[in-house]
């Protein structure tokens, strides 16, 4: 019998009655401009309609990277190479759909976008929009989700032109 992996380990969590932040991972979607600088790719979450990066739960098969820029597909319907290292992380709390709220930790890896499809899976649930570093860290509700895309911005902006 094949047990799904996430369920094992939430049965596990919630045995022990651990607190502990539960991992999530995001591709942070950037690419350059005809200006020199970058610009970077925010979404809309599908529940509250503000602006996230897209991002999910990595899966037993993949390496946490992988997971990124596969959310970035199906999110964002973006794709194009994505970096080993990440750029950072920050926290959250996550409300899930039976109402429980829980801590996340999420860990960010950049991805060069390439290629944006006009047609993707999650296309009529969300809404995607550029937006230059400084404009995204005012967008995003997470402070330090937005002092990471500064500091992103900042390093990517030197070396993009």
């Amino acid at each position: 019998m094949l047990v799904n992996n996430n369920y094992l380990v939430e049965r596990l969590r919630r045995l022990f009655g651990s607190p502990a932040c539960r991992l999530q991972v995001a591709a942070l979607p950037w690419q350059r401009t005809a200006a020199g600088g970058i610009e970077l790719m925010l979404i809309t979450s599908r529940d509250t309609g503000r602006w996230v990066l897209p991002k999910g739960w990595p899966e037993a098969s993949e390496r946490l990277c992988e997971t990124a820029a596969r959310e970035a597909s199906e999110e964002a319907g973006l794709s194009g190479s994505i970096e080993v290292n990440e750029a950072g992380r920050y926290y959250y709390v996550k409300e899930l759909a039976t109402g429980e709220r829980v801590d996340c930790e999420v860990l960010v890896f950049p991805l060069e976008v390439r290629k944006v499809a006009e047609k993707w899976k999650e296309r009529r649930q969300r809404t995607r929009k550029w937006v230059a570093p400084n404009e995204a860290a005012r967008m995003v509700n997470e402070p330090e989700l937005g002092r990471l895309v500064l500091a992103f911005g900042a390093e990517r902006g030197k070396f993009a032109a």
